[in-house]
């Protein structure tokens, strides 16, 4: 056995036992261009996986790798610790050129550490000094690069998580706009009621396609509101652009989708050019509360500057938000075809090159005998139900040994897919947005092929 072959037999006995992609993922990767990835085997992949949306140009792009060597090549310091430098001012420039129109005329840009997580918990401590108040107001589902604070703590550490809209797992059970108006009031209600409990918080933190929550695109009259609720009550609105941004959705930055100008944006992922960069861009009257204290953590990474720079004028240019905008509502169409092929495929959503399937148990449907009755307690664990009175049928459980099933089936066939959602029952594709339109076919037939394989060899596990 050679030194390459050994790493998957290595890796699990010297890393922790916490779930990573290498542990789904069983591949070791020589090379890679563009959407296709080499693994040490000989064997080629379509990577729809893309870096977790940190690849939007793929891998090894010319501009990116022509960027990075310019920086190597200049002599240029690595690493400055947030010292001003011309590869910074440039990508500054570059960003703000890309940022709605309302924050870009007054936005400030503060680099952070280089994970996600880092750019969260610096937009959560911004608003929290600003306000002078702890509250963060999240929603049900948000991963927020991981961040502890807003989704992992819970109501002891003064984060509120409200209702997101969606249709297939309504927290209400009405779906569509009923279904986000209800969640709209929700919010009102806890905001407004002095019973409610709810101190004033801080901000509002929202994703406008929660990513690792399922790929659920949120309805752009309802970001909307959001919106107009925290600006009629003087509370900042910051939008998580970690997974959305860098055209991901076929704009942009997702929030563009509905015309709303937050507050504050977390930026990460995408922003580097595929290395490690995170930053977040604030209106420039919330600065003046600051103690001027600037996040830990390296703040200078000069190729990430350069590469993400690079990145940024690359897709801005050649419009590619455009055109992941219409890619993937054509790859969407042929998916719900798919849906209506396999009673195993609950739902196909997305938006632009953000796509998630959502895989359930069992035939199920009208059918499977759950009615409103039998599904009010799904509520509480997140799963949808029917509310009184409504003929809606109540959604399949979710199937995650399934979904598991169809990375794996992908992976023989030569396709990189990731997992996510409540019960990582939702394979998700984020390709990159240079994707042709022969390699989005082949994706789409590997995964329909996977489908068809996995369900026919995996029993139909509920979720717990």
């Amino acid at each position: 056995m050679t030194v390459i072959e050994g790493i998957p037999r290595r890796q699990p006995v010297r890393e922790p036992a916490a779930r990573t992609y290498a542990r789904s993922l069983p591949v070791v990767p020589v090379r890679a261009r563009g959407l296709t990835i080499e693994g040490a085997d000989g064997r080629r992949y379509l990577d729809c996986l893309s870096g977790a949306g940190t690849l939007p140009l793929g891998h090894n792009h010319p501009v990116v790798l022509e960027a990075v060597r310019k920086v190597l090549d200049s002599g240029a310091p690595l690493h400055v610790l947030g010292v001003a430098t011309p590869v910074e001012d440039a990508f500054v420039a570059e960003l703000i050129r890309t940022l709605p129109p309302g924050l870009a005329r007054h936005a400030r840009v503060e680099f952070c550490g280089p994970a996600a997580r880092d750019a969260v918990d610096a937009a959560l401590r911004l608003v929290r000094e600003a306000s002078g108040r702890p509250g963060i107001l999240a929603f049900a589902g948000a991963h927020h690069g991981g961040a502890a604070d807003p989704v992992g703590s819970g109501f002891g550490a003064g984060t509120v998580r409200l209702p997101y809209p969606q249709d297939y797992r309504c927290p209400f059970g009405v779906g569509g706009p009923q279904g986000a108006e209800l969640a709209a009031r929700w919010t009102e209600s806890l905001l407004d009621d002095p019973l409610s409990g709810l101190p004033r918080p801080a901000g509002m933190i929202v994703e406008a396609v929660q990513g690792e929550g399922g790929v659920l695109p949120a309805p752009d009259a309802w970001l909307r509101r959001m919106r107009r609720i925290t600006a009629e009550r003087s509370l900042p609105l910051i939008a998580d652009e970690i997974h959305t941004g860098v055209g991901r959705t076929g704009a942009f930055w997702a929030v563009q989708h509905s015309g709303v100008t937050p507050d504050v944006m977390v930026l990460s992922d995408a922003i580097g050019g595929s290395l490690p960069l995170s930053a977040v861009v604030f209106r420039d009257d919330l600065a003046t509360a600051r103690s001027g204290e600037r996040a830990p953590g390296p703040r200078g990474n000069q190729l990430a500057m350069a590469a993400g720079a690079a990145t940024l004028a690359y897709v801005r240019e050649n419009r590619l938000p455009e055109r992941a905008a219409d890619l993937g509502a054509r790859m969407l169409s042929r998916l719900r075809a798919l849906a209506d092929a396999f009673p195993c495929v609950g739902e196909v959503r997305g938006r632009g090159l953000m796509i998630g399937v959502e895989l359930v148990r069992g035939e199920g449907g009208a059918g499977d005998g759950r009615t409103s009755s039998g599904a009010a307690a799904d509520i509480a664990s997140g799963d949808a139900a029917v509310v009184p009175g409504s003929t809606r049928p109540a959604p399949r459980p979710a199937a995650p040994e399934l979904a598991a099933a169809v990375q794996r089936e992908c992976l023989r066939r030569g396709l990189i897919v990731g997992l996510g959602g409540r019960h990582a029952s939702v394979v998700r594709l984020l390709p990159a947005l240079t994707i042709t339109d022969e390699q989005a076919s082949a994706v789409l037939d590997r995964l329909a092929d996977a489908v068809q394989a996995a369900a026919l060899r995996t029993p139909f596990e509920e979720a717990p």
